[in-house]
Parts: C-alpha cells; sequence; structure tokens
C-alpha cells in the first residue's frame, strides 16, 4: 500500500476498533467530496488513455489501497489491457514507515511490457519508488505510475513523481477511497484528512 505518514507536527487519535474509526471520521476534515474524486478518476482515464491506449499496458495495483482506486479507474478505460497486482508495504497497518516488505509479487511477466503502477497515494514514496525500480529491473519497457492522491510537501523520495495525480492534499494523515487509517475507513467515499484529538 502507498504510505500515508503521520506528520511530526500530527497527533495520532489512537484507533482499535469500529467505534474509535466512527469517531475518527466524525471528526474529520472534508478535503475531497465524492463527486470530486469521480471527476478526478474521469480526467484520470483521459489521461491514462492518451498515453498507453495503444500500448497493449500492464497496470500493476499496489495492495492493499490501490484497489478501490484501481476498480474504478479500470471501469473507465476502454482499451486492451491487463492486470496484475503486488503487495509491498512498509506501514503494516501503523503511521510510521519501516523497511519495503514484499508480501506478493506480479504473476504475470513484465519483461518488454508498458507498465502502469497504481497507488492509493504519494506521501513521500519510498514504497513507491521500490516498486518503480523493481519493475525496470523485471524488464519492463517502460515503467509509470498513477496516484489517487498525492500530498504535497518537500519529503518525496529523491524527488519522486507520480506521472499521473487525482488529486492534491495538504500534507495530513488522510483516508477515505481506498486509503486506510489503521485498517479502517478504506471505505469512506470522499477524501477526509485526520483532525487532531482534542
Amino acid at each position: 500500500m502507498g504510505g500515508n505518514a503521520i506528520s511530526k507536527e500530527q497527533k495520532a487519535p489512537v484507533i482499535t476498533t469500529a467505534a474509535d474509526a466512527r469517531r475518527v471520521l466524525e471528526n474529520a476534515e472534508c478535503l475531497h467530496t465524492a463527486g470530486d474524486v469521480e471527476q478526478a478518476l474521469d480526467a484520470l482515464a483521459a489521461s491514462i488513455t492518451e498515453s498507453f491506449g495503444d500500448k497493449d499496458p500492464l497496470l500493476l495495483v499496489i495492495m492493499t489501497g490501490g484497489f478501490v482506486f484501481a476498480g474504478q479507474l479500470l471501469t473507465r478505460l476502454e482499451f486492451p489491457l491487463q492486470v496484475d497486482y503486488l503487495h509491498a508495504t512498509r506501514y503494516r497497518s501503523g503511521t510510521t514507515g519501516h523497511e519495503v516488505q514484499w508480501r506478493a509479487r506480479p504473476k504475470l511477466s513484465l519483461d518488454g511490457r508498458h507498465v502502469l503502477v497504481l497507488d492509493d497515494i504519494l506521501d513521500e514514496g519510498h514504497t513507491l519508488a521500490a516498486v518503480l525500480e523493481d519493475c525496470r529491473q523485471a524488464g519492463a519497457a517502460s515503467v509509470g505510475c498513477a496516484v489517487l492522491v498525492e500530498k504535497h510537501h518537500d519529503r518525496k523520495y529523491a524527488g519522486l513523481k507520480a506521472d499521473f495525480v487525482g488529486l492534491g492534499v495538504a500534507d495530513k494523515f488522510v483516508f477515505g477511497h481506498g486509503l486506510d487509517y489503521h485498517e479502517y475507513l478504506r471505505n469512506v467515499s470522499g477524501i477526509y484528512a485526520v483532525c487532531d484529538p482534542a
């Protein structure tokens, strides 16, 4: 899953139950509505179609966060493509990163393919950078990435940039539309920021 770290200045509400998750949602700040996300998905689909529509691409979904984004994006891409997934994470259900841990690698060959990696968020980018490099090492003809959300800050891994970005957000911990908070709230429509506890 993509990284979504708590900044040093932000306090993280503790969440261990569904009731905790409900309280976080009730106090959260809506950054982008469900309608905003739909418009962003339409725009992403148009841009990706223009770039990949004639390339027989392989789209790789980073689990777990990327599956909601991918599911909603894929139905908007009306050209032949293949889909596979991988699972690499630094967060392991927490809010601070560690070394990248590979849980599953793609089953389809990447050799000679035009690969587009789909992830929920580009925050600092350590996981995404590792995935992109792994795709290059696997012999992909080209490697790009699309993210639903990008955080605005200057801590990106070696200046990493996404090729396609749906929505931008401030440097806050966000959830919704696939992005989780302690494995809860992925199913929330729209993009929300966790508010500091009172």
